[in-house]
């Protein structure tokens, strides 16, 4: 199983919680150097609390399941402090 394909496979562990929230998450490239970089979709993108679920949830996961992944990158973090930050529905 190549790279990519495990980490699909540990994104898929969570994304049942990510969904819940009207989110989800997908691989926008994984580097040379083992470093894989993140897209957060739907409500993610725009939560303050995006930091949080990267860090707590999605990164946890993958390097759980895949050790070999030297760090995790979101390209588009909502700030917590964002003006613009909205949070999900449930959560407010």
């Amino acid at each position: 199983m190549s790279l990519l394909e495990q980490v699909e496979t540990a994104l898929d562990t969570i994304r049942p919680y990510l969904e819940a929230d009207g989110g989800n998450v997908s691989i926008e490239e994984i580097t040379p150097d083992n470093v894989v970089k993140l897209k957060l979709l739907g409500s993610c993108g725009s939560c303050p609390m995006s930091i949080m679920t990267l860090k707590a949830g999605i990164e946890q996961a993958i390097k759980k399941a895949v050790p070999e992944v030297a760090g995790i990158e979101a390209i588009n973090l909502t700030d917590i402090d964002d003006p613009n930050a909205v949070l999900p529905e449930n959560l407010r």
